[in-house]
């Protein structure tokens, strides 16, 4: 019924919302009569910025359109040479007619990069991805609002995000090399491990970014919410089934305006601060501090839905029976076994300042990987970095890339080799690699 509430909300706010935005321009264009009337200046802004608080946001573009490599523009397509039903895997295809550099882009290395499940969409890591493109032949996993995919598609759990980072893997070839942000961290190991355990070719190198491998370790907020409350708590109390305005109508999921006010609510004054410094903003012309407000509450504020069951399979799986650690996580009856994993590296990295991944969560997958050798298993850890900081702006781009390229290339090179033990296979069935 919450979800249904919602929606006769949105619904009813949406002609606010777009008069607001109308009348925000009536009182600012400098050809309105309105204009110039005492105050205009502070009524243009409170109108625009009640628009900016009621309106519905879509899901953003990559806006990816060129990106240069040594020093030159070239140009950047995205392709979708993969689709599933919850998941489409995005390669940014670049192009250049010079022909020297289109040699050395085709043998630049691949990186995956799988984007969180955990509200935002895949666009968060824009930053991520274009930097990555100066030097990397770069996909993407692009998750799908819940909400859109219609219930004949089956329920999506856990297991079923495992094996699609498999197919993927398998799908672009061994040589690629993967980046796991946040939340991803825990199925990715869970992926790679369980194809090292099969004896099939595993990534050249693994770089995990912030996530929850061990969420006992310096528990954040969003770690005691989850460890805190019953597994029956969660579906009780934020799941919901989707209204009968979306394709996916009747699916049980965990809904994006919910996730939304749990983020906020993390930081209120931040938030509060932020739309003050935006009103005073257009009051006083500052057009490019409006606009990167504007830009990053576009990307904050748009949100998905979550399949109910990936969502609780999460909260049991990771934060409550911490069963990668404990050694009983069971992937459609396979159990995940880190040790097996030989021929990837592994990079781990955390942010001094993270409030989501506390320190020494990410770290951890460094005591489960006994079978690297530990000269292959570097950690670094961002000063000064939050959250965000660590895979997007200043610091992503200054601190954390060039640790992050330089180990890919170096594992490009000279990428691991088995040892001569003869690694356990399963009866399991493999997928077939996509054409």
């Amino acid at each position: 019924m919450l979800y249904q509430i919602y929606e006769t909300q949105r619904a009813l706010l949406s002609p606010f919302s777009e008069f607001a935005s109308a009348a925000a321009k009536l009182y600012s264009h400098p050809l309105s009569p309105f204009a110039h009337v005492p105050l205009s200046d502070r009524v243009a802004a409170g109108l625009d910025l009640m628009h900016r608080l009621s309106k519905e946001y879509e899901k953003p573009e990559f806006g990816i359109h060129t990106v240069q490599v040594d020093g030159v523009d070239v140009a950047v397509q995205e392709q979708v040479p993969l689709a599933k039903p919850f998941c489409r895997l995005i390669r940014f295809k670049r192009f250049t007619d010079e022909g020297a550099l289109l040699e050395k882009m085709k043998k630049q290395p691949v990186v995956l990069v799988v984007a969180p499940l955990s509200g935002h969409h895949a666009t968060l890591l824009r930053d991520t991805v274009r930097t990555l493109l100066q030097d990397h032949k770069v996909y993407i996993t692009d998750w799908i609002d819940a909400r859109m995919v219609p219930v004949e598609a089956g329920p999506f759990h856990l297991d079923d995000y495992v094996e699609y980072i498999e197919e993927f893997i398998r799908f672009i070839g061994p040589d690629v090399h993967v980046i796991s942000v946040c939340q991803p961290t825990v199925p990715v190991f869970a992926a790679i491990s369980l194809m090292a355990s099969r004896g099939e070719r595993t990534p050249r190198s693994m770089t995990m970014m912030g996530g929850p491998i061990d969420a006992r370790r310096s528990p954040t907020a969003v770690n005691n919410l989850a460890m805190n409350k019953s597994y029956e708590w969660f579906e009780h109390n934020v799941i919901y089934r989707v209204p009968p305005n979306y394709p996916g109508a009747g699916r049980r999921v965990y809904p994006g305006f919910l996730q939304h006010t749990g983020f906020v609510a993390m930081n209120p004054d931040r938030h509060l601060r932020s739309h003050y410094d935006y009103f005073m903003d257009l009051i006083r012309g500052d057009d490019e501090s409006a606009e990167a407000h504007r830009a990053f509450y576009d990307e904050y504020n748009a949100v998905l839905d979550m399949p109910a069951e990936y969502y609780l399979d999460t909260i049991k799986t990771v934060f409550q029976d911490f069963a990668l650690v404990n050694g009983t996580w069971r992937v459609r009856g396979e159990l995940v076994r880190p040790q097996d994993i030989r021929t990837t590296a592994l990079l781990t990295i955390e942010g001094e300042l993270d409030d989501i991944s506390g320190a020494g969560q990410t770290q951890a997958a460094h005591e489960l990987c006994t079978g690297i050798p530990k000269d292959e298993q570097p950690h670094f850890t961002v000063p000064g970095a939050g959250h965000y900081g660590i895979f997007s702006g200043k610091r992503w781009r200054q601190l954390v890339y060039p640790v992050v390229r330089d180990f890919i290339a170096k594992h490009e090179h000279n990428p691991l080799e088995a040892p001569p033990a003869a690694t356990r296979t399963s009866a399991r069935r493999k997928t077939p690699a996509a054409t």
